[in-house]
């Protein structure tokens, strides 16, 4: 692996570049042009990349872990495998970004930017995802144990299969969200909105949950649990 550490690449062009299993640990790339740059397997760990230009960039594997990306732009980039354990992703723009199977445990995306991204059996576990733009991504399968999403827009989001046990979802957009067979053993549903969203076959739901959510108008569930919550919340169903 070719050394390169603690160096400063601020505001350079290093667009297309071959930088394959090289070493910036700890090095400075705010606001570099970074597009279409093959970083496969690089060693970017406490790498500082805020503001940079990561379009397209081909991640796939490289070691971000506690890295600061904030504001990055990784729009179309390839972060499949990729480690971003406790990495600051805040306000990044992650649209349609390839992030399957990625390590974001504790990372922070505080309103991020990930319309439309693939996190299929990712790890976000303890992440902090609050105000997040999630329409439309696919978290199937992904590991989402105590992870914030409060406020966060999740409305036509693929959760089945994921692990949701004790998540924060207070005032989140579920709307129209597949949850099959997603656990969500004690998650905080209270304000969400899940209209028009599949929760049939979802483990460990239960009827207080959801008696505080906002709206389950058009919502998929399971006969016993919905008949009660008609019976004793109707209003939840107008």
């Amino acid at each position: 692996m070719n050394e390169i550490e603690e160096a400063n690449f601020n505001k350079g062009n290093f667009e297309g570049a071959n930088l394959k299993r090289a070493n910036f640990k700890e090095d400075k790339f705010e606001r570099s042009n970074l597009i279409g740059a093959d970083f496969r397997k690089a060693n970017l760990k406490e790498a500082y990349l805020e503001g940079a230009n990561l379009r397209e960039a081909n991640l796939e594997g490289a070691n971000l872990a506690g890295a600061n990306l904030r504001e990055t732009n990784l729009k179309w980039s390839n972060l499949r495998g990729a480690s971003l354990h406790k990495a600051d992703l805040g306000e990044a723009n992650l649209k349609e970004t390839n992030l399957e199977g990625s390590d974001l445990i504790r990372a922070n995306l505080i309103k991020a930017n990930l319309q439309g991204a693939d996190l299929g059996e990712a790890n976000l576990q303890g992440a902090n995802l609050r105000e997040v733009n999630l329409e439309g991504a696919d978290l199937n399968w992904a590991i989402l144990r105590g992870t914030n999403f409060a406020g966060a827009n999740l409305a036509g989001a693929n959760f089945t299969g994921a692990n949701l046990e004790w998540t924060n979802l207070i005032k989140a957009n579920l709307q129209g969200a597949n949850l099959r067979w997603a656990n969500l053993e004690g998650a905080n549903l209270e304000g969400a909105n899940f209209e028009g969203a599949n929760l049939s076959g979802a483990h460990y739901l239960s009827f207080d949950q959801l008696s505080k959510v906002k709206t389950l108008c058009n919502t998929k569930l399971n006969g016993d649990i919905l008949k009660s919550l008609k019976e004793k919340h109707s209003i939840l169903f107008e």
